[in-house]
């Protein structure tokens, strides 16, 4: 059988549909056999053949092709005996032509050529029993078997021409399709690529922003700078949506399971979409409080189906509300996750609903002006939806809004519900918000779902005033522990809500641009409002006024850091300090499994790829020691492998955690309050500074989070020109959490290692030993790009990926390598040198000055410069 039809559909069912006609043909037989008295034996074969032809199919005990030829000579069997009685004998060939045309479907010439000799056997059989019981043959019937003969070698003719134009329609066909799909992935890499190379400086540009931003006094730049940011973070969206839906296209998305809360996706979407709030439209998000409290699931695709979904619903919803509605299904594999989100906006018709699974898709003209964007979220979503085993349905209609409605089934490792309240006797809530101010009735009947919801999963009771007179009434007659009103309502009564921050909590639901005066006590519950966002409230204690923030603590914590990389270990240290923590480092494997022998830790930190032994094989020795003490510690690796299946496979290995190399804040909190026990866990509550917004209270509280990406004025080589041979200062500073002593003794460590660790690249290279090679490029990436040496870092990514695939490194692209890293060193040198002679150097190592501007707000200032009488800022 020809190749290229083997993978046709109808070739592929041919051999079913054979054993079907055969199983009919000889059914027919049998009862005509019957009728004429025919011989009994040979029905009985029959009967076996047919049963045989089918106990073979449905064990499937040999291959599709072979089963076809099995069909193929029962069926010419059966043919024959039906042919060998003389009242058969010119009904044959009509019989054949039938079969003929079946065998066609099969694309095998072979099969043709067999009913042609079966049917000249049996018709020769005929003739040559006419011819010998005396049967004398008048022209009629000479012609009449003439006729039949040429019948059957035209019909096989036909045939043979048939799947001859079919294969060359298949083979062409086949052939334009490879063509469109190379044409198509070589689209989507160019994308992929072009979009890798963009965010970079994306990055560097919202990274500077940033920066300026905090510099800048003017208020005209300051309005300019901060529509340069929206604009690069509306271009850092879409560059990943381009990678998503590339993604998704080449069905090659990972699957990264974790364990994760809702609040903290919640949270996350939330501040997400901040920016497209308006006062002319309200976002709900209703989740029931008998969620569980931890599921297991692919939260990043979670985060975005949720994020492009109610993206979508607030850029066509130019007035009234968006609502989602987040609720759980128990089901025997845990529950499923259903969201639905409502909107009061443009809506589509069915045919448009139809068409949003497609990419590149957006509505009409006046959709495009409205909306922007490009037109890929909703396809993303149904992308996301379907990898991961759910189901997406969408109702819509122009002008009366979209409802969609999604299903996600998730596994659950924690059965508590996901939103709790301590001391719910002491809870006696009220709640002023006049819901005419709201145009939409649909955006009221969204605001009474969310409260009532609210107030039955979470088991309490809410007291409603629709007017101040009411309100007036009911602080008369019972006390209250907290009360939720509006930014109108307490405008409009502001010297009553303040009253009573007496002895109630006073919480106002308001966008950023409110703020409560400096002296009021009164708190602001940010927009949009979310389920969590009044339990967080309501756990409150009555009377504390402004509310009070937490940074986490972690006092007692023994941790051990491995890394092969000092500067690493400098680094990893420095952070985890910040948290109370008494942190232990390990240059290799053995002297973690050394240290992991003599002590007993709380965590361990993990790196990968170490000389000697990596550390899955590391983590797997220090866990048969530590089941051994009856004392296991959490894993969490700790890695610059930014491959999205690199998650995966450390979790595969029993890692508690994964965490990427440089360190970001909230991730590392987010794991460290996953893996610890929860005695661990200590909160240092710090006091907001009243009047300052939420975002500034956020900021003065918590530990500074790394912004990767961010830029600043970058270091020159002593050649000026030379390219890569740059260090982006901002950058590595942010890596290091904004600690300038310590990003000072980590640029101190990394010149000192350059003797060593050129050595060692050298002599891996020179020796042709590519896993020695792989491991030790892999360390100065890791380094490099924690000193804000992009380019170096992506350079030597990608040696290590050369080496990786056991491909020689060429010589060329090592020199390179090692004349970059030797320029980036002798920038540190020749810096620190100058810096250590600057008669105004404050900084420990000489790397940057602090100080305080005129309004008191203190920045750094970059002396790292070719030019002595100038300073970068």
């Amino acid at each position: 059988m020809d190749e290229r039809l083997k993978e046709n559909e109808l070739f592929q069912t041919a051999h079913i549909m054979i054993l079907i006609c055969y199983t009919i043909f000889a059914s027919i037989l049998i009862a005509e056999s019957i009728l004429l008295g025919w011989e009994g034996w040979a029905l009985v074969l029959i009967a076996a053949g047919i049963t045989s032809g089918w106990v073979i199919h449905i064990r499937g005990r040999f291959p599709e092709h072979t089963r076809l030829w099995i069909y193929s000579l029962l069926m010419m069997a059966t043919f024959f005996f039906y042919g060998s009685h003389p009242t058969s004998t010119y009904d044959l060939g009509t019989v054949m032509t039938a079969v003929i045309v079946l065998y066609t479907m099969t694309g095998v010439k072979k099969l043709i050529t067999l009913c042609q000799a079966t049917f000249l056997l049996t018709f020769a059989y005929d003739i040559a029993g006419m011819i010998s019981s005396g049967f004398v043959f008048t022209p009629l019937e000479i012609t009449r078997s003439l006729l039949h003969i040429a019948m059957i070698i035209m019909t096989g003719w036909v045939a043979r021409v048939i799947i001859d134009r079919w294969g060359r329609v298949l083979s062409r066909v086949g052939r334009e399709l490879t063509l469109l799909k190379d044409g198509t992935g070589k689209l989507n890499d160019f994308l992929a690529n072009v979009s890798h190379e963009i965010r970079t400086p994306v990055n560097a540009v919202l990274g500077f922003t940033e920066v300026s931003l905090e510099m800048e006094k003017d208020e005209r730049i300051l309005g300019n700078m901060e529509a340069v940011m929206q604009a690069g973070r509306r271009i850092n969206d879409q560059i990943s949506d381009i990678l998503d839906y590339s993604e998704i296209y080449r069905d090659s998305l990972a699957e990264n399971i974790e364990d994760y809360m809702l609040s903290s996706i919640i949270f996350d979407v939330s501040a997400q979409l901040m920016p497209l709030m308006l006062p002319a439209r309200e976002l709900i998000l209703d989740v029931d409080p008998r969620c569980p409290r931890v599921m297991r699931s692919d939260s990043v695709k979670l985060k975005k189906i949720l994020h492009h979904v109610l993206e979508n619903s607030l850029k066509y919803t130019p007035e009234g509300g968006v609502y989602a509605q987040l609720s759980t299904e128990k089901m025997d594999y845990g529950v499923n996750l259903c969201i639905e989100v409502e909107d009061t906006g443009t809506g589509m018709d069915e045919n448009e609903a139809e068409r949003s699974r497609e990419g590149f898709y957006q509505g009409d003209s006046s959709r495009i002006r409205q909306g922007g964007g490009l037109g890929l979220g909703l396809s993303i979503v149904h992308g996301f939806v379907a990898a991961m085993g759910g189901f997406m349905t969408i109702n819509s209609r122009p002008g009366e809004g979209t409802t969609v409605r999604i299903t996600l089934p998730q596994q659950v490792a924690d059965e508590e519900n996901c939103i709790a309240l301590s001391g719910k006797e002491r809870l006696n809530l009220g709640a002023y918000v006049r819901f005419e101010k709201f145009k939409s009735p649909d955006v009221r009947e969204y605001y009474g779902r969310l409260m009532s919801r609210a107030v039955s999963g979470m088991e309490i009771t809410i007291h409603r005033a629709e007017s101040f007179e009411e309100l007036k009434r009911l602080c008369e007659s019972t006390v209250l522990s907290h009360l939720l009103t509006g930014r109108e309502e307490y405008e409009e009564n502001r010297d009553f809500m303040e009253a009573l921050t007496e002895k109630t909590i006073v919480v106002i639901a308001a966008g950023e641009d409110f703020v409560p005066g400096e002296s009021s006590r009164c708190i602001r519950m940010p927009k949009p409002v979310t389920t969590f966002s009044i339990a967080e409230i309501l756990n409150m204690k009555p009377g504390l006024g402004q509310q009070e923030r937490t940074r986490l603590r972690l006092e007692g914590v023994r941790a051990l850091v491995v890394d092969d990389e000092a500067m690493n270990l400098s680094v990893a240290k420095g952070i985890f300090e910040r948290y109370g923590m008494l942190v232990d480092g390990a240059l290799s494997g053995y002297e973690a499994i050394e240290r992991t022998a003599g002590r007993d830790y709380d965590i361990v930190f993990m790196d990968h790829m170490m000389p000697g032994m990596d550390g899955i094989e590391t983590a797997k020795r220090i866990w048969k020691q530590s089941d051994e003490k009856g004392r296991r510690p959490a894993m969490v690796a700790l890695t610059a492998n930014a491959v999205s299946t690199a998650k995966e496979m450390f979790l595969s290995e029993g890692f508690d955690g994964f965490l990427m190399k440089p360190i970001e804040t909230g991730e590392l909190e987010r794991i460290l309050k996953r893996v610890l026990p929860g005695e661990k866990l200590r909160y240092e509550v710090i006091p907001a500074a009243p009047g300052k917004k939420a975002e500034e209270e956020r900021q003065a509280s918590e530990p500074p989070v790394s912004h990767e990406g961010k830029d600043a004025d970058t270091l020159p080589s002593p050649e000026e020109a030379a390219p890569g041979s740059e260090i982006d200062f901002a950058q590595g500073l942010a890596y290091c959490q904004d600690d300038q002593d310590l990003y000072a003794s980590v640029l101190t460590q990394y010149a000192d290692d350059y003797a060593e660790k050129t050595a060692k690249l050298e002599q891996s290279f020179q020796t042709g030993d590519l896993k020695s090679y792989e491991i030790y490029v892999h360390g100065l990436k890791s380094t490099s790009k924690m000193i804000g040496a992009t380019a170096l870092s992506e350079r030597a990514r990608q040696l290590e990926i050369t080496a990786s695939q056991g491909i020689a490194v060429p010589e060329g692209a090592h020199r390179e390598l090692m004349e970059q890293y030797r320029l980036i060193t002798e920038i540190i040198l020749r810096e620190k040198t100058q810096t250590a002679e600057h008669e105004d150097a404050d900084a420990a190592d000489g790397i940057f000055e602090m100080r305080a501007d005129e309004d008191g707000i203190f920045e750094f200032e970059a002396i790292l410069t070719t030019d002595e009488n100038t300073n970068g800022d």
